[in-house]
């Protein structure tokens, strides 16, 4: 497969460009890795996911016919699966951010080839920086959500601030990332990058996040398209033969299969949000230290 260049100086249109062209050759490579690195995680989706719908469902109709007894407390299956649903969904975050940056990195390290260990080895060797900035990354969520609570109330700057104050932050995540895998810098020289990249080319990198957000959610729609389209169907004829979903196991066991599928479509289109942030870094990092050109232009004087 043909190998695509991350570290020249784009421009914007190129960089979108990069993106779908590196998942039309890669694809296939990075998925394959990508259910490899997330097997666990995949499988305590479809549980969490059993969860919530069972105890939804069980707490819609009090009459708990799932092979249980009736005595069974619906509540405690709805916030159990809740709870694994939120762990779950933060440490398939800190998955999908750490394997996708490493991905990346390998790809631009190596011409293109990326195998799974090396990816793995990264991961390890960073697993102290990553925690740390998860951790810090906490505490700059809880002050996003504080100010989102805020600004709500004012109408429409409200929301544009609200919008706004997401890319930012997936940005800095992003590329904070990026930072720490491709360069191997420590916690703050990679934050103070991420920080920096962001906001000294913060238009760009905002409009950058909300084209991808939209295009990765396009992708997204189109993996639940058919399953969709069959729980409609599903759905739709069970109305008809005025089936109680409430009570029904086929219908327990779609609604479980569904939720979960979404559930995992929600995090697969998160690790392709950080592949696209980590072609913008490399873009942003070149533009910035001419690094990837300073070293063509030495070629070309040894060659001579």
């Amino acid at each position: 497969m043909p190998y695509i260049e991350l570290r020249n100086r784009n421009a914007f249109g190129d960089i979108i460009n990069n993106y779908f062209l590196f998942l039309k050759y890669n694809f296939k490579n990075y998925t394959n890795l990508y259910l490899r690195y997330n097997a666990v995680s995949i499988i305590l989706t479809l549980v969490c996911s059993y969860l919530l719908v069972t105890g939804f469902m069980g707490l819609a109709s009090r009459d708990f016919r799932f092979g249980m007894s009736n005595n069974v407390e619906t509540d405690a299956y709805f916030i159990f699966g809740v709870v694994i649903m939120v762990l779950v969904l933060f440490i398939t975050s800190l998955i999908n951010y750490s394997f996708s940056s490493a991905y990346i990195s390998e790809y631009v390290a190596n011409g293109g080839k990326v195998e799974s260990q090396p990816i793995w080895t990264k991961i390890k060797s960073n697993i102290g920086t990553i925690v740390l900035f998860i951790l810090i990354g906490a505490a700059l969520y809880v002050g996003y959500l504080i100010i989102t609570i805020i600004v709500s109330f004012i109408p429409i700057l409200g929301m544009l601030i609200q919008y706004g104050l997401s890319f930012t932050l997936s940005a800095v995540f992003g590329l904070t990332f990026m930072s720490i895998f491709s360069k191997r810098k420590s916690f703050s020289d990679a934050i103070s990058e991420g920080f920096n990249f962001t906001f000294s080319n913060f238009w760009k990198v905002v409009l950058f996040g909300l084209i991808i957000g939209i295009l990765n959610l396009m992708i997204t729609a189109l993996i639940l398209a058919i399953p969709s389209f069959i729980i409609g169907i599903y759905i739709y004829l069970s109305a008809q033969s005025n089936v109680e979903f409430a009570t029904s196991v086929t219908a327990s066991i779609i609604f479980t299969l569904s939720f979960g599928l979404f559930l995992l479509a929600f995090v697969f289109s998160q690790a392709l949000s950080q592949v696209a942030y980590g072609i913008l870094y490399y873009n942003l990092y070149e533009i910035k230290y001419n690094e990837y050109l300073q070293q063509k232009i030495e070629q070309i004087g040894a060659n001579d």
